[in-house]
């Protein structure tokens, strides 16, 4: 299957915990003042590549310890990202996804596709970036709005469940 993206990260520190394989698709409908990948937004930029190819460095690289999706918007290529998330599970990684959509608004609009992935994902970062809320203190996320959110717990309680990282 063929996926749109911006480009693609082999060994990020930043886009998740451990050293992830990280992947930016192109296409974004938000938007958001002082997106840190405004190049990412036109939904007919960036380049096709075939999900074969992007999981080849999943299965390839042992020192990988996760995948992280982001964008764009993911959300707006689900059947692609829920392949490489897949992938990134057979492997035995975890599985982060950055989304400028509502965890609340994302349940309430229930796309089959959609929530096919999210059964996919282990973290959700959700939420629009909000210049007025940007904080470089925080992990993982770039505005005080945005959670980070552990999908399996949430979709079991029927509400958000706040990810922990694990204790060392």
């Amino acid at each position: 299957m063929e996926i749109r993206i911006f480009g693609t990260v082999e060994d990020s520190i930043v886009d998740g915990p451990g050293l992830r394989y990280s992947v930016f698709v192109q296409g974004c409908p938000h938007h958001c003042p002082g997106c840190h990948n405004p190049e990412s937004h036109d939904f007919s930029g960036g380049k096709l590549a075939d999900t074969d190819a992007l999981i080849r460095p999943i299965k390839t690289n042992p020192l990988l310890d996760g995948l992280t999706l982001s964008g764009g918007e993911p959300m707006c290529q689900p059947e692609g990202c829920r392949i490489l998330a897949e992938a990134a599970h057979t492997a035995h990684m975890n599985v982060w996804c950055y989304t400028g959509y509502t965890w609340e608004a994302l349940m309430a609009e229930n796309d089959p596709a959609r929530m096919a992935l999210l059964q996919e994902l282990d973290v959700l970062v959700d939420g629009p970036f909000i210049l007025s809320q940007r904080s470089l203190e925080l992990k993982y996320c770039g505005s005080r709005n945005q959670r980070l959110i552990d999908v399996k717990k949430s979709l079991a309680a029927g509400a958000v469940v706040l990810w922990q990282p694990p204790a060392w």
